[in-house]
C-alpha cells in the first residue's frame, strides 16, 4: 500500500484544526520544514467590518395598513367584438402587448357584435374622496371603467384624464372616507432599499411582493420623460397601476412595466416615480391633459473618444447634436458641439437625465443651463416651449442623385473619407440648410471604417466648423494635428449624431 506524502496531510491536519502533538512523531520531525514553506497569504484584521445588514424585514404590518387603500380595476376596452374574428396588433389591449410576448391572443375577437375586450389592472386611492391613481395603458381606449374595493364594493369610475407619455391615469368615484395611501419621496430612493408591491397579477387580489430597488433613472425610448425605477420585486401582469412602497408604507412609485423575453417575470420591473405621476396628475385634474417643456435640442452620450475629441474633463453630460430652428434652445444660443452639464443646477450625467428634467418643468419655466463648449463653462438661460410645438429636423436622407458630383480633391485628406457635393433636392429631402453637408461616397482610412462611418452618412460639422463643399471638408480635416481625436456630425436617418475618429 503506498504512503501518502506528510507534508501535504500535516497542512489538511492544520486546517482541520489538529495540532502537531497528535500526529506520529515521524510527522512531527517533518513539521517545522512545512512550516517554514508556507507563508500567510492573508491576516485577519484585528477590527471586524460593521455588519451592514441586520436581519430581514417583516412587512405585516405595512400591508395591514396599506392594503386597504388598493383596489382593482377593470376596464372595459373599445367597441363591441365579433368572435372568431382576429383582432389587429395595434387594437389589443396596451397591457398584453407590453406585458405578453408577440402571438399570445392569436384568436382575440375582432370588431363586430360579440362581447368587449377586457383590461385588468390594479390602483390606488390617493384622496380620501375618491381619486384613484393606474397605469395609462389599462383604461385606455375603455368604454367604461369599474374600480372594486378591498371590501368588495364595487364603483363606475369617471376618468378625469391620461397620458401615454407618463404611463398616468387619474379615475373618481362617487364615495368619501376612502383610505387613502401616504406618498413618499420617490426622489430619495437608492439602490438596495427593500420595497414592496400590492397587486392583482392574473386576478389574484391584495398579492403582496417584495424586493430591493436595483437602480434609479431608467429610461425607455416610449417614455423619455418618465425616470423609471427599477426593481426586483415580481410584478406580473394585472399588477400594472399598483403602488410601490418603501419600508414605511409610503407610496414611491406605480409599477408598470416588466422586462420579458418568455411574458412572464424574469426579475426586472419598472415603477414610475411617484413624484412624476402626480405631477401628471395633477395636471390631469386641472386641465384635463400634460403639458410639458421642450428645449428643442438632440442629444446624444459622450463617449471617452468624444471627451477627448472636445476637450472634456470626463464623459458626464449631453452632447448636443441638433438645435431645432426657432427652439428654446436656439433662442438661448445653444450650439452643437455643446455639452450640456447642469439644469438649475441637477447634474445631468448621462443623455437620458436632460429629457426628465425638461419635461418636468411647464412651458415658459425659465432655465439655467451650465454648458461645455471649447472647455470652456458658459451659463445660459432658455425659456421652455411646449412640447411637440416646434417642428422637427426634417425627412431622411435621399439617395445619391444625377446632379451630386465629387470634388477632383475628395480624398484629399488624413483620414481617408472621400465625400461628394450635395444638390438641393437632396438636402431639402434631408431636412437640412442649403450650404448644409457633404456626402460620404466612400473610406478608405482604417480609423474611420472602424469608427462606424459609412457611404452615404452626410457630414455637416468637422468639430465645431460646419462643411457645406468638398473643399470645406478637406481644409477643415487638413486642419486637425496627428493622434488627435476628429468629432465629425453626421446625419443619418433623419438625425444628428457624432462620431469620433481618432487620426
Amino acid at each position: 500500500m503506498s504512503m501518502l506524502p506528510t507534508q501535504p496531510l500535516i497542512r489538511v491536519l492544520l486546517l482541520a484544526g489538529l495540532s502537531l502533538s497528535m500526529l506520529p512523531a515521524c510527522a512531527q520531525q517533518r513539521a517545522p520544514d512545512a512550516a517554514a514553506s508556507s507563508a500567510p497569504i492573508a491576516t485577519i484584521p484585528a477590527t471586524p467590518a460593521p455588519q451592514l445588514v441586520t436581519g430581514l424585514p417583516d412587512f405585516t404590518r405595512l400591508v395591514e395598513e396599506v392594503g386597504p387603500g388598493v383596489v382593482n380595476i377593470t376596464a372595459t376596452i373599445g367597441p363591441r367584438m365579433a368572435r372568431g374574428q382576429a383582432m389587429p396588433q395595434e387594437q389589443i389591449p396596451e397591457i398584453f402587448r407590453r406585458m405578453l410576448p408577440p402571438g399570445m391572443f392569436p384568436d382575440m375577437p375582432g370588431p363586430g357584435s360579440g362581447p368587449r375586450g377586457r383590461s385588468a389592472g390594479t390602483g390606488f386611492i390617493i384622496s380620501a374622496d375618491g381619486y384613484v391613481l393606474t397605469n395609462h395603458h389599462v383604461v385606455d381606449n375603455a368604454t367604461e371603467v369599474k374600480v372594486t374595493l378591498t371590501d368588495r364594493r364595487e364603483f363606475e369610475a369617471t376618468l378625469v384624464g391620461s397620458d401615454a407619455q407618463s404611463d398616468v391615469a387619474l379615475l373618481k368615484i362617487e364615495a368619501a372616507g376612502l383610505p387613502a395611501l401616504r406618498l413618499g419621496d420617490s426622489n430619495t430612493l437608492k439602490p438596495g432599499q427593500w420595497v414592496v408591491a400590492i397587486g392583482s397579477p392574473f386576478g389574484l387580489d391584495q398579492s403582496v411582493t417584495a424586493g430591493v430597488v436595483s437602480a434609479v433613472g431608467r429610461t425607455q425610448q416610449n417614455q423619455q420623460y418618465v425616470p423609471f425605477i427599477q426593481t426586483d420585486v415580481a410584478i406580473n401582469r394585472g399588477n400594472s397601476g399598483g403602488p410601490l412602497l418603501d419600508t414605511r408604507g409610503q407610496v414611491v412609485g406605480i409599477n408598470s412595466q416588466i422586462f420579458s423575453n418568455t411574458g412572464g417575470f424574469m426579475g426586472v420591473s419598472f415603477a414610475i416615480p411617484i413624484a412624476t405621476a402626480m405631477n401628471a396628475a395633477e395636471q390631469l385634474k386641472s386641465s384635463g391633459r400634460v403639458s410639458r417643456g421642450q428645449l428643442g435640442v438632440s442629444v446624444g452620450e459622450v463617449t471617452a473618444d468624444m471627451a477627448r475629441g472636445f476637450n472634456l474633463p470626463d464623459t458626464n453630460g449631453a452632447l448636443v447634436s441638433d438645435v431645432l430652428p426657432g427652439s428654446a434652445a436656439e433662442r438661448a444660443g445653444l450650439e452643437r458641439g455643446d455639452v450640456i452639464r447642469e439644469v438649475n443646477g441637477n447634474p445631468v450625467t448621462a443623455s437620458s437625465d436632460l429629457p426628465p428634467l425638461i419635461g418636468a418643468m411647464a412651458p415658459g419655466s425659465r432655465v439655467q443651463l451650465t454648458v461645455l463648449r471649447d472647455g470652456r463653462e458658459r451659463q445660459l438661460t432658455a425659456t421652455l416651449d411646449e412640447l411637440d410645438a416646434v417642428a422637427g429636423a426634417g425627412a431622411s436622407a435621399a439617395p445619391t442623385r444625377p446632379g451630386e458630383r465629387a470634388g477632383s480633391d475628395a480624398d484629399a485628406n488624413p483620414l481617408g473619407i472621400a465625400v461628394q457635393e450635395l444638390d438641393a433636392a437632396t438636402r431639402r429631402a434631408a431636412g437640412i440648410g442649403s450650404d448644409e453637408g457633404v456626402r460620404i461616397v466612400r473610406i478608405t482610412g482604417e480609423a474611420a471604417a472602424r469608427a462606424d462611418l459609412r457611404p452615404g452618412d452626410i457630414v455637416l460639422a468637422v468639430g465645431r466648423v460646419d462643411v457645406g463643399s468638398v473643399a470645406a471638408f478637406n481644409r477643415a480635416l487638413n486642419a486637425t494635428r496627428e493622434g488627435q481625436t476628429v468629432m465629425l456630425l453626421v446625419r443619418r436617418g433623419g438625425g444628428n449624431a457624432f462620431i469620433a475618429v481618432p487620426r
